[in-house]
């Protein structure tokens, strides 16, 4: 029965849902105003219409206005710009402004609904008559609905203009029946806008905090407040080449824009551990750095050792002179060898000022000739003989390769373990399950080699592999490393490639970081001018062009 009587009405309900369920999904912004806008046209007929949102310095902003007769698309989606000024809600002396109509309904909460607005004075019209005489386009009645969101608020303003019958065209009233169709999609759009506002705004928050991590890295270590930053960068280049590829392993791989984002989050978190790193450690500089580098004691111990030895021959030779038996030839003896034991002790202490820099990695000659230097022996202030170098200073400039010892870099090693227990334990939503996964595999090798899990290839995804290169890379090339002069491009690159040859990181990644040009793109944002140079593709191991 129903159907029969009032089957436009039951359309416009049907179309009323839809549109309902549709703002409820949408999460652009700009196309849910552009939705609610032209679903308010679409459900009345109207002919134009303007949407407002408040500002919040109190004035209706023009948010999109459309009109199908003068074929006026602006705002919105469309990129045009609406040439009008915000309309303000309260004049210059603080009174409302009661006089234009879509501030009346944001101020008074009350639609109005005016079928002809030459036959209204209460409300000031002179602009929409400026409008007419302009474009040559007819206003007569008006629907303005005040927005509001499930506290009551009032956050926009729906505004349709000359509701056309269907069978003859001409302009009519708005209708009681519309005009209740439209208050309902009001509501579900202020709603749907709201909840687009909150969520936008908690994920403002989150990225705020994981930019705020980021930071608090950089102020307790700037040499990795930089490296969380730019590994980002470089792990969305790689995977962006990914998604591109047409041929090859990686032709079939895609990743939307919510798995796009989830990467992202976990790019930017992937060293979020190495908040609880002690600086000293992270930042080591030098073998024998602690609160200072102790290479200057070193220094002035080989200085109070070698004039301990010119001591010993200055009494040696007062003895030999209050004996009776000074012997020039003798004295000169001691002479030379004592010149030979400062030139000795001059380039044992040059030795260890090399060695405490920590190269890329110490030969069994050169930590036999530091164990020999440590059993020097110099007088302590008591004048008993004890070793050149104690245990730690032999055991840290012994360190084959860097700066840290083994129990220095576990402690480095742990951040990983760390970033996994803090990552672990939020709460997160479904679109953002793979977090921790992406975050805490870049020190995993492809062999199982790795840390902290000893994954291999198979048990990786490919995002998780990929941050691994950009980790890696990143590190490689960083100027701001205290321990290491930032490496150029063609040594970067050797070194990467031995990592693939020796199956540590992704072969097939690898190929495509090279073959796509992803290190030079990367390297004209991020490195030095001389860092970037001349790379022969040939020269890298395990890269075939």
């Amino acid at each position: 029965m129903f159907e029969h009587q009032h089957p436009y009405l039951l359309a416009q309900l049907e179309r009323l849902n839809a549109i309902g369920i549709a703002l409820s999904a949408e999460r652009d912004h700009q196309r849910l105003l552009e939705m609610i806008l032209l679903g308010a046209q679409e459900i009345t007929n109207a002919d134009g219409g303007t949407l407002y949102t408040i500002t919040q310095d109190q004035h209706l902003k023009f948010e999109m206005m459309r009109n199908k007769s003068l074929n006026m698309y602006l705002g919105g989606t469309t990129g045009k710009e609406i040439p009008f000024l915000p309309l303000p809600l309260y004049l210059a002396d603080g009174s409302p402004n009661l006089t234009t109509v879509a501030a009346y309904a944001t101020l008074q909460d009350q639609t109005v609904n005016i079928a002809n607005v030459r036959e209204v004075d209460s409300f000031d019209f002179s602009g929409t008559r400026k409008f007419d005489e302009k474009t040559g386009y007819h206003s007569q009645s008006f629907l303005t609905i005040p927005m509001k969101d499930h506290e009551s608020k009032v956050i926009g303003v729906l505004q349709l203009i000359n509701a056309i019958d269907t069978d003859t065209g001409a302009i009519i009233p708005f209708s009681v029946a519309n005009q209740t169709l439209v208050e309902s999609l009001a509501s579900q759009a202020a709603v749907a806008m709201t909840n687009h506002h909150l969520i936008e705004g908690l994920k403002g928050l989150f990225e705020a905090f994981i930019e705020l991590i980021a930071d608090a890295i950089d102020q307790k270590s700037p040499y990795t407040g930089g490296h969380c930053r730019r590994v980002p960068e470089l792990t969305m280049m790689l995977t962006q080449a990914l998604i591109d590829a047409k041929t090859g392993p990686f032709k079939d791989f895609t990743l939307n824009e919510n798995e796009l984002y989830e990467l992202k989050v976990a790019s930017w978190l992937h060293d979020c551990g190495k908040v609880t790193t002690p600086e000293a450690i992270m930042d080591k500089p030098t073998k024998l750095s602690s609160i200072f580098d102790r290479i200057q004691l070193v220094d002035q111990r080989f200085e109070l050792l070698k004039q301990q030895a010119e001591c010993a021959m200055l009494r040696e030779q007062v003895a030999m002179l209050n004996a009776g038996g000074a012997d020039q030839e003798k004295f000169n003896q001691q002479q030379s060898k004592l010149n030979a034991f400062k030139a000795y002790c001059d380039e044992a202490s040059a030795f260890l000022r090399i060695s405490n820099i920590g190269s890329e990695s110490m030969t069994a000659s050169d930590l036999q000739r530091i164990q020999e230097i440590a059993n020097m022996e110099i007088l302590d202030a008591l004048g008993n003989k004890v070793p050149f170098l104690n245990e730690d200073e032999t055991y840290n400039l012994s360190i084959k390769r860097g700066t840290l010892t083994a129990e220095e870099r576990q402690v480095i090693n742990n951040h990983i373990v760390v970033t996994i227990s803090m990552l672990d334990s939020l709460p997160y939503p479904q679109s953002l399950a793979r977090v921790p996964e992406y975050a805490c595999g870049h020190h995993e090798h492809m062999d199982g080699s790795g840390y902290p899990k000893g994954l291999t290839r198979a048990q990786m995804s490919v995002p998780a592999r990929v941050m691994g290169i950009a980790d890696i890379f990143e590190a490689l090339t960083s100027k701001d490393r205290p321990y290491k002069k930032a490496k150029t491009l063609s040594e970067s690159l050797a070194i990467l490639g031995r990592m693939k040859v020796d199956n540590h990181i992704d072969p097939e990644l690898f190929d495509i970081f090279i073959r796509e040009g992803i290190y030079l793109k990367y390297a004209q944002e991020f490195l030095e001018p001389e860092q970037i140079d001349h790379v022969d593709l040939t020269q890298i191991p395990g890269y075939l062009p």
